[in-house]
């Protein structure tokens, strides 16, 4: 009985690292493909991107540009930080996959 109860831990443990493998190499697909944009002019994002779905002013007063989707149920946001010479200068990615 001991034995059966430790095989299927160890069969969720090992589950665990599958997901949270999968899920990492997710992300750095995201981070490189955002990447791209880094120091590129703002254009360059509006051609790839499209027309983003909102445009804020930060309180530091870079302008920040927001695209949402939705792919499975599951909301995709990305916010592009764009300084005043309009190149983009960072960006956050939540729920994108």
């Amino acid at each position: 009985m001991k034995l059966i109860i430790l095989f299927f831990l160890l069969l969720s443990l090992s589950n665990c690292k599958t997901v949270k493998t999968k899920t990492d190499e997710i992300v750095k697909k995201e981070n490189d493909k955002l990447s791209q944009f880094i120091g590129q002019p703002v254009s360059t994002l509006k051609i790839e991107m499209g027309t983003p779905n909102d445009e804020i002013q930060s309180s530091t007063g870079v302008k920040i540009l927001i695209y949402k989707t939705k792919k499975y149920g599951i909301s995709c946001e990305r916010k592009f930080e764009i300084n005043s010479d309009e190149l983009v200068i960072g960006f956050v990615s939540k729920g994108c996959f």
